[in-house]
């Protein structure tokens, strides 16, 4: 088999809110770049990238330009093709652009494997099990006031997600006393019996995680996330030997090299990984398996449609973050069902992207 065609598009889908009804980001889009590989076998395999930002063209141009060199080479020897492209890349990497524009060339690699293989990718990456559970995420964000949270996370219960995250480090003149106050007032809402996270985007110094943080610990948070600058590895080593709460991180970086440094460090009791920066489906399971020898187990970041087969794959996968930016992509996706995800029984991602709205969002 071998790769035969190469198609790109920006896709940029309107910042709403579809967990609990939200108010949408007025004039704020979340921009995906959707990749096309064709064979001469007749199967395509789709992938995707994002986090560009301002220069997501640019990051389009990444994905054509190191795709189009894999023109002619044997999807199947995803190693192999990938080698190649990050040597052909030279030095622009290990992180940013290269790394995004990787991810979604090895998810499309691994999408035509599992199809020719006539298997859902999470029964050939390991098959560990065929449902995950998933926690709601992205309706009870800072920018929320503390009204429209405590409307919204009753909901999510009713809906049957038995977890579901919310964020603290609050805009403005905010206080320990104000940033403890909402999580009770949460808590208070969906009881104790529903597992609560919190992520601090890295927007606290140590002193405030571990003085923050140890306030919190009677509301039982199952979480606390990235709760300082992702590269302080002995800050947050220092902030997960304080607290009792688990401390989840690795969002933030690039590759597998960092991982390293968060597991020798102990920075980290969860360990968060996202696809994308990751640099895709490969570098995801080798951060997974990383994370089992240490035993921790794993987390997902974002796009739940294509997490949810990583998590399901691996004996150490916790839970999925249901952040369903990205559904607006797809065809027909795994939804939610009493706070569980199921895999796919389709070959490959089981995805199709919708073509209605690729043309109604495309740049």
């Amino acid at each position: 088999m071998k790769i035969t065609g190469v198609q790109t598009r920006v896709v940029r889908l309107p910042a709403d809110e579809p967990l609990a009804g939200g108010p949408s980001l007025a004039g704020v889009t979340r921009d995906f770049v959707t990749l096309r590989l064709g064979t001469d076998a007749g199967i395509e395999g789709i992938g995707l990238t994002g986090f560009g930002g301002a220069l997501t063209g640019e990051l389009r141009s990444a994905v054509d330009a190191l795709a189009t060199l894999a023109l002619g080479e044997d999807p199947q020897r995803i190693e192999a093709v990938t080698a190649k492209l990050r040597a052909a890349a030279a030095s622009s990497g290990p992180g940013g652009l290269l790394t995004l524009a990787l991810a979604a060339i090895d998810i499309a690699l691994w999408d035509i494997k599992a199809k020719a293989c006539g298997l859902p990718l999470a029964r050939l990456l390991g098959g560990y099990r065929d449902r995950v559970p998933t926690y709601a995420s992205g309706a009870l964000m800072r920018h929320y006031s503390l009204d429209e949270v405590l409307d919204a996370a009753p909901r999510l219960v009713a809906k049957g997600f038995r977890q579901m995250k919310t964020q603290l480090a609050l805009p403005g003149n905010t206080s320990a006393a104000r940033e403890v106050e909402r999580i009770r007032l949460v808590r208070e809402s969906i009881g104790n019996d529903i597992d609560l996270m919190c992520d601090i985007n890295q927007l606290w110094d140590v002193r405030q995680a571990i003085s923050i943080g140890s306030q919190l610990e009677e509301y039982r948070l199952f979480w606390l996330e990235d709760v300082v600058a992702h590269d302080d590895y002995p800050g947050l080593a220092q902030v997960a030997a304080a607290l009792a709460t688990p401390i989840a991180a690795g969002e933030y970086v690039y590759g597998s090299v960092p991982f390293r440094h968060l597991l020798e460090a102990r920075s980290v009791d969860i360990v968060m990984i996202d696809v994308l920066r990751a640099g895709g489906i490969t570098t995801w399971m080798k951060i997974a398996g990383m994370a089992q020898a240490f035993n921790l187990p794993v987390v997902s970041h974002l796009i739940p449609e294509l997490h949810v087969h990583l998590v399901a794959a691996v004996p150490n996968g916790l839970t999925v973050e249901y952040m369903p930016w990205s559904l607006n992509l797809f065809e027909e996706v795994p939804l939610p069902i009493d706070g569980q995800l199921t895999v796919p029984e389709k070959p490959g991602l089981g995805l199709a992207f919708d073509e209605a709205a690729l043309k109604r969002y495309g740049a």
